[in-house]
This record gives C-alpha cells, sequence and structure tokens, in this order.
C-alpha cells in the first residue's frame, strides 16, 4: 500500500513538472521552437545573457554615470553590423516596487519617436503612396481636404513640403504641444484641447519664415507628419507604424505612452524626475490638481509621432539594424529611401528623422522628456548604441552631451571587449 502511494505521488509530481515545464515554455516562447509565431525580443532577452567578467568595468562605467546624475535607471544596447551583442538594464525600473532594470523593460523615448515618424514616411514614399517632395497644404497638398486646412490665411503653407516637416523647416512660429494648459484657456474649451485644436491654432497664424529658407525645431511638424501617414495610409498612426514599420523590422513592442503611472504598460518602468526639476506641476488638463511632473505634466499620447513612443533600446537597435543600408539585416525601405535619410547637407540641416548623420561622426538621434532621456548613436564602423534613462536631469536635452562622451570613453575601452554573437536571432 505504502509502495503504491509513493508511486502514485511520484507520478503526480511527474505530471504536474511536466505541466509547469509546458506553462513557463509558453510564456517564455524561443524563436527555434515558434519560427513561425510572433516573438518579442523583449521576451528572451534578460541581464544575465550580458553579465561577462571582461566587461565588468563598462557597467562600472555606466553605473558611475548615474550616480552623477542622480538616475533611477537605463539601459544600454549595442549592436554592430546589425548583430545585437549586449543588452543590459542598471539600477531601478520601479525603485517603489524593488523591481530591478532589465534589457526587456520599455521606457519612454521621447524624440526617438520621430525617427520611428521619418522611417513611416519613407516606407510610403517606397510605395509610391506619396513623395517627400509633395506639398502638404494647398490645392494639391496631402493635407487639402481637412477640416483645419480652412483656417490657413497665409499663402506660403502651400509651399510647404514634406520634406520641410520632416527636415524641421515648415515655417512655423511657435510649438505648443507641451503648453495644452494655455491652449485650452486660449481657446476658451471645456476640455484639455486635442489634436484638431492645435492644427487650427498654429494653421491659422502667419509662418514665421518662407518653408525651406531656414530650420526651428518643430513637435508641431512631426505632428503634421503623423496626421500625413494617417490620411495616405487611411489606417490610424499607431496601427500603421506598428503594421507597416516596426513589425517587418522585427519590433513588437513598441507603443504609444500614456499619461499617468496606472498607464503604464506592464513591462513599462517608473518615471523619475530630478529633484531640481520641480517635483509636483499643475495637470495638463487643467483639473486643479497637482502631479508630478513626468506623470501628467504633459499630454503624451498627443505628441504622436513628435514624442509619444515607448520601447527598449534593443528593440530601437533593431528598427535601426532594419533602416541603416546595411546588408546583414534587410532593410524596410529602399536604397534611396535609405540615401535620402542619411544624406548630409550641413551642420545647420537636420536629416531626415535623425538629428544629425554628419559622416565622420555617424548618426545620432536625441530625446527628452520629464522622465527620461534618450540617445541613439549609429557610429561609422557600424556599432549602434542605444541608452535611456527613467530619469530625467537638470540637464534637459544638452544630457545627450555627456551620454555621447560616455559612449566615446566606453567604446575606446571595451568596444573590443564585447561578445561576437547576435541576441536578434
Amino acid at each position: 500500500m505504502k509502495k503504491t502511494t509513493i508511486i502514485t505521488i511520484s507520478a503526480l509530481a511527474l505530471a504536474v513538472a511536466a505541466t509547469a515545464s509546458v506553462i513557463i515554455h509558453k510564456a517564455i516562447p524561443r524563436p527555434q521552437e515558434l519560427a513561425s509565431e510572433r516573438v518579442m525580443l523583449n521576451q528572451v532577452l534578460h541581464n544575465d545573457s550580458s553579465s561577462f567578467d571582461e566587461l565588468q568595468g563598462l557597467d562600472r562605467k555606466v553605473r558611475a554615470y548615474m550616480r552623477k546624475w542622480a538616475i533611477k535607471g537605463a539601459s544600454l544596447a549595442i549592436s554592430r553590423n546589425d548583430s545585437l551583442l549586449y543588452a543590459k538594464g542598471y539600477g531601478w525600473a520601479d525603485e517603489e516596487l524593488g523591481i530591478e532594470m532589465q534589457p526587456s523593460h520599455i521606457m519612454r523615448m521621447a524624440s526617438v519617436s520621430k525617427l520611428i515618424t521619418a522611417a513611416g514616411i519613407m516606407v510610403l514614399q517606397d510605395r509610391d503612396s506619396l513623395s517627400i517632395k509633395d506639398t502638404v497644404f494647398g490645392p494639391s497638398g496631402i493635407l487639402k481636404d481637412s477640416p483645419f486646412a480652412g483656417v490657413i490665411k497665409d499663402r506660403n503653407y502651400s509651399k510647404i513640403t514634406v520634406e520641410h516637416l520632416l527636415r524641421h523647416q515648415g515655417g512655423f512660429s511657435r510649438d505648443p504641444l507641451f503648453s495644452s494648459r494655455d491652449v485650452k484657456h486660449q481657446l476658451q474649451l471645456d476640455c484639455p484641447p486635442d489634436k484638431e485644436d492645435f492644427f487650427r491654432l498654429v494653421l491659422s497664424r502667419n509662418l514665421r519664415f518662407m518653408p525651406g529658407s531656414w530650420q526651428k525645431y518643430s513637435n508641431f511638424g512631426y505632428l503634421l507628419l503623423s496626421e500625413i501617414i494617417e490620411v495616405v495610409s487611411g489606417m490610424p498612426y499607431e496601427e500603421f507604424i506598428r503594421k507597416e514599420v516596426l513589425a517587418p523590422a522585427g519590433c513588437y513592442d513598441m507603443h504609444i505612452g500614456g499619461n499617468y503611472y496606472e498607464d503604464r504598460r506592464p513591462n513599462e518602468v517608473r518615471y523619475y524626475t530630478h529633484e531640481g526639476d520641480g517635483k509636483y506641476i499643475e495637470d495638463y488638463s487643467d483639473n486643479g490638481e497637482m502631479v508630478e511632473r513626468c506623470y501628467g505634466g504633459n499630454n503624451i499620447p498627443l505628441l504622436s509621432g513628435a514624442g509619444a513612443w515607448c520601447g527598449s533600446p534593443a528593440e530601437i537597435a533593431r528598427l535601426v539594424a532594419a533602416i541603416d543600408g546595411r546588408p546583414e539585416v534587410k532593410d524596410i525601405i529602399s536604397e534611396e529611401s535609405f540615401l535620402q535619410m542619411t544624406e548630409y547637407f550641413d551642420k545647420e540641416t537636420f536629416s531626415l528623422g535623425w538629428n544629425d548623420t554628419t559622416p565622420s561622426k555617424g548618426w545620432s538621434r536625441t530625446g527628452t522628456l520629464s522622465g527620461t532621456s534618450a540617445l541613439v548613436r549609429q557610429f561609422p564602423d557600424g556599432e549602434c548604441w542605444v541608452f535611456i534613462t527613467n530619469t530625467s536631469t537638470y540637464r534637459g536635452p544638452s544630457q545627450s552631451r555627456y551620454t555621447e562622451a560616455l559612449f566615446k570613453q566606453c567604446r575606446e575601452l571595451y568596444s573590443d571587449k564585447l561578445p561576437k554573437r547576435n541576441l536578434f536571432e
């Protein structure tokens, strides 16, 4: 009787173990086993996969940088020739809950979103759905039938092209997307302004300069580009980007971010602001509440293609691999579109989606919001470094210069010590 019981219990234990194994397998699918199914890169990345004795010095450099700038958490991804070599999180994804940062955590990437939007425009160009030389307004403009186009009085709007918007050369005088409360009062609205309200407000004003004659960084211009993508594709902006840009690039865990802590994705971090930034601010909706600057200070979804995307550094590196013209990974855009995105004119001219594409320095894309700082740097030797924090510093957009210095130092010391492998596969 005892022997039978033991056998029965053992069999039951084996059955439970087998069941648990299946459950674990389903929770973390492997590419080689589920080749026909979507496998998110973020499902298979963990800090343990990038822990090497010879790279402990790199980790110490990153942690020292974080201590200097009072950064709670950060994540770094390094690829070379379209192979992901290194992906690691540092510090806290959520200090209050004791959750350590992993390379699988996603964060707001701020203006790195513009690179995604530019890629979407180039995909549409490759399909002959538009050309970057097309006009945006006027009798033959892409947005000629938009209801807000009727508020335009300045005839120079008819000269704005898609390329002008991509290069921040549209001629706009103000960039009000971070001033929702002021716009609500100005327009005497009963609720927070939506994108149509911003369109009508800005487009009713005269341009500051002739389109194409100068440049002024414009989030509003990229909001217009998001609208162009919707009109031309016939799909909501986020849906088109996820389906036609990110998925073909192998990026399945990028999303438009939310405003508040409770709006986070399951693997999204908590955001923090530097003490000198002022912890509390009036809610963007003008509801009378005081909120953390990074949680309600601005309307994040409104930024759309200008700055609303969330993702991991590893998936951003994957996207870069799909638009960089290198042969190792098939690009999602044509060679012509790639050359247009990376064409360099001079240091005074923005590239398409990128901040800068100086041949001797490589390509860069920065992003800053309250609660985050991001830098993407593709070097001429084929290395791509992506670094995102969940903490903003008092340096604001200038923080990228210090991250650049970190990259330079770490590359000199540890580039030749990076493992020869590809975590993308």
